[in-house]
């Protein structure tokens, strides 16, 4: 849903284009965030946001001196405190004494194991000065330590259950509270069997009421990541890229982002419809669901596309209809348009994929950038009160946390009750995809999500330059590396680690 960067400097009217689910104060505001000028002498230059910064640059921030640990560019949210990653503490230029303990870290949880090994996360702490690491234990033995908030646990015996719990510390030696305890039980030494990929456990998908059902008509959860506009991004969707988010990140659904304008679908059809057989091909060979994303966006009508939209749906539909792992996402945020306009869309285009792919789940954009209409002072009754006349169909919401507070979440709520929601996209950071994450408020969608089993994709899968996406800048262009978290920004680490931690898919 968000251009790079270059393309939103060049315009003002942001809300107005449509580059997020509703004009925000906040949008207007992030430049103004930079952190208040301290009082105090600083030994070195006050750290600033949007600044380039090379291993051994020494600056102050709130009366305190940090040396930097990684080359990057600052960012609001980034401050030297904040990311003991990129900053060394120095020392306390005031004079003070820090004797303050880090907050005790919470949500402890393991997100995958095997044979001989227990794979954990947990949220961060916080800390007056700046936390530096994590010190784990196994049965009340400490057994590692590590300054991000994952950790694996190797050396384990299979079919056993162990105990963890986590501390966390900080440059003085202050050491949190222990955490709640996890217990998890390692896998037998056969270890994962094989065909257990998310469609090959789950097959078709199916709408049963309001939820999203699996082959055997049980509700499930995917999650996963949606790429970037293919006709920016594409080089970030590379065979490795998408190993690593089949099998590092365990992640259940590909969400193949194909912009209709701005550069996209409508100015070489044959290259981007070609490009979205080949992915739609690489995300079925690692077991994920591919979800077909449509991505209008300006105009905000999409009756304005419908005849390229029949053509293209009819390809794709007619050459993948035999897939069990396919999802279509026939109009991405709908905006500056009634709801009835929306749905005589639908009407007109369902039948078209109907007669190619009778069994495909087709999901559709609600009013207002994909909000149920909150962001055009509507809300969802418009919908309940006047559904689309089809079966097997689902509607989309859309949610960026820094912007889309409770009004949005109360939204979610109450509408998922009522008719079947897909969350086909979503950041921490404001309607912009820019600016500060907000993991708390995120949090709170993400739990309410899993409490009702609604599915979900963070965007977005590439090295934008804006905070929602996850790979710092180049990664793409360097190949990578694609596993682990060094490549990614704070909003990678943290939805990385969430969408690790998978649905039960059950079975019977």
């Amino acid at each position: 849903m968000r251009r790079p960067l270059s393309t939103l400097l060049a315009g003002t009217l942001l809300a107005a284009l449509g580059f997020g689910l509703a004009p925000s104060p906040a949008l207007a505001t992030v430049a103004e965030q930079a952190p208040a000028a301290s009082v105090q002498i600083s030994a070195y230059p006050e750290w600033q946001p949007n600044t380039s910064y090379t291993v051994g640059t020494r600056v102050s921030y709130g009366g305190k001196d940090y040396e930097c640990l990684q080359s990057h560019t600052s960012l609001t949210g980034w401050e030297p405190p904040n990311t003991p990653a990129l900053w060394k503490l120095l020392g306390d230029s005031s004079g003070g004494t820090d004797t303050a303990a880090p907050s005790t870290p919470t949500g402890l949880r393991a997100t995958g194991t095997t044979s001989s090994s227990v794979s954990l996360a947990w949220n961060a702490s916080t800390d007056n000065v700046g936390v530096t690491g994590y010190v784990v234990y196994r049965d009340g033995a400490q057994v590692a330590t590590t300054t991000g908030t994952s950790h694996t646990v190797g050396s384990l015996s299979a079919s056993t259950a162990y105990t963890f719990t986590v501390r966390a510390r900080d440059a003085a030696g202050n050491v949190s509270p222990v955490s709640d305890a996890v217990t998890a039980t390692t896998q037998s030494n056969g270890g994962t069997p094989p065909g257990t990929t998310p469609a090959a456990i789950n097959g078709r998908l199916k709408v049963c009421g309001v939820k999203l059902c699996n082959q055997y008509g049980k509700p499930i959860q995917l999650r996963g990541m949606s790429s970037h506009g293919l006709q920016w991004y594409s080089h970030c969707l590379t065979g490795g890229s998408l190993d690593a988010l089949a099998t590092d990140w365990n992640s259940d659904v590909l969400r193949i982002s194909l912009y209709v304008q701005e550069g996209g679908y409508e100015t070489n059809p044959r290259m981007f419809t070609d490009r979205v057989h080949q992915l739609i091909e690489m995300a079925t060979a690692r077991g994920m669901y591919a979800l077909v994303d449509w991505h209008q966006l300006t105009p905000g009508d999409p009756n304005y596309n419908l005849s390229r939209a029949k053509t293209f749906f009819t390809e794709i539909a007619q050459r993948h209809r035999g897939k069990t792992n396919l999802l279509y996402d026939i109009a991405n945020e709908p905006n500056g348009v009634s709801w009835s306009r929306i749905k005589s869309y639908a009407e007109q285009l369902i039948p078209v994929i109907r007669a190619q792919d009778p069994a495909t789940p087709i999901l559709i954009g609600t009013h207002g950038w994909g909000s149920l209409g909150i962001s055009d002072g509507r809300n969802e009754t418009d919908i309940i009160n006047n559904p689309v006349q089809a079966t097997n169909i689902m509607y989309t919401f859309h949610f960026y946390a820094a912007s889309h507070d409770q009004e949005y979440l109360d939204a979610l709520n109450r509408a998922s009750d009522r008719i079947p929601i897909f969350v086909t996209e979503f950041g921490t950071q404001e309607a912009s995809g820019d600016g500060p994450n907000n993991f708390t408020r995120t949090q709170q969608y993400l739990d309410l999500m899993a409490a009702k089993k609604i599915s979900w994709v963070n965007w977005n899968f590439s090295d934008d330059e804006r905070t929602g996406a996850v790979f710092k800048v180049g990664t793409c262009n360097n190949n990578g590396p694609w596993t682990g978290t060094t490549s990614l920004k704070p909003a990678g680490v943290w939805i990385r680690d969430r969408i690790r931690t998978p649905d039960s898919f059950p079975t019977t």
